[in-house]
């Protein structure tokens, strides 16, 4: 999710450099078109439409392979329900974030009787960061490009955002490239590089956080409701707040992990005893956090 919104974010933002990179064309006359669906809604990762070329770039980024449905089947349903509303010329492509030697990441069509459908695909780690370090909106995708020296590659990027005179577009883009980054550095060395601060100033990264938040609670309170009907109406909101709480752990944890590395099963024992609440705050301030220490410190606090 946290790399969905960051490159959604990008590409309404920057959608000349998405262009300009992916189509080499210098189109100007754009609009940003619903990613929602219709029929039984479904929602894509970026839809362009390119007015004077009558054409719509359709994006889809990929941290992993895997997907349910197959993403050759997905992007099908895409192109489908894409051109029945707007009936014109499609470009798809699937850009994978994360280098992998799975096949799927090979794989640019769909195929069954009597039907094929075929897309473009970027597995980023393989493209040459140059064309990426010339545009803001694609400063974050650069630090995931082909390198044979990853942390002067690095560099490079920060030294490029830092020459960004807008002041709110810097800090958006440090914590988009940041975002990105994490998925191939650690975030020690991203820190060498890049601001911190960025993060709880950003109104991007409170967004994807705070998503994340709700997301989780609805989630446990869907499903609490669900087991309500059968067991009764107690019974369900007591398991939907829960359902809700290990959702919040399950993403706290995973905040953790990219921000201090491997959690000591001592410590992760005592974030399971903490409530909905504590775990929303802790949620909020863990970003402050640069080692277990200032973990082990809040825990006492809080306990005390």
């Amino acid at each position: 999710m946290t790399y969905d919104n960051t490159l959604k974010y990008l590409v309404e933002q920057y959608p000349e450099d998405f262009i300009r990179y992916l189509l080499a064309s210098e189109a100007t006359d754009i609009q940003i078109l619903k990613t929602e669906l219709n029929q039984e809604p479904i929602r894509a990762d970026s839809v362009t439409f390119l007015q004077t070329a009558n054409q719509i770039l359709h994006l889809e980024f990929q941290t992993l392979p895997a997907s349910i449905p197959p993403l050759p089947l997905r992007m099908l349903d895409y192109w489908v329900r894409l051109y029945r509303q707007y009936n014109c010329d499609i470009e798809q492509i699937v850009i994978f974030l994360k280098p992998t030697t799975s096949e799927a990441v090979f794989v640019d069509q769909f195929t069954a009787r009597n039907t094929t459908h075929r897309y473009r695909i970027i597995r980023i780690w393989e493209q040459d960061p140059e064309p990426l370090l010339l545009s803001p909106g694609l400063l974050p995708l650069a630090t995931l490009a082909r390198t044979d020296s990853p942390e002067n590659l690095l560099q490079q990027v920060a030294v490029q955002v830092s020459m960004i005179e807008e002041a709110a577009t810097k800090q958006s883009i440090s914590v988009c490239t940041q975002l990105l980054a994490g998925l191939v550095f650690k975030p020690e060395l991203i820190r060498q590089f890049l601001r911190r601060e960025d993060m709880r100033e950003s109104a991007i990264y409170q967004e994807i956080l705070q998503e994340g938040l709700q997301e989780g609670r609805q989630r446990g309170i869907e499903q609490g409701i669900e087991q309500g009907i059968e067991q009764g109406i107690e019974q369900g909101i007591e398991q939907g707040i829960e359902q809700g709480r290990q959702s919040e752990l399950r993403l706290v944890m995973r905040l953790l992990t990219r921000r201090l590395g491997s959690i000591n099963s001592q410590l992760q024992s005592r974030l399971q005893e903490l409530s909905l609440v504590q775990l929303e705050n802790l949620g909020e301030v863990l970003l402050d956090f640069g080692s277990e220490t200032d973990l082990m410190n809040w825990l006492n606090t809080i306990e005390n």
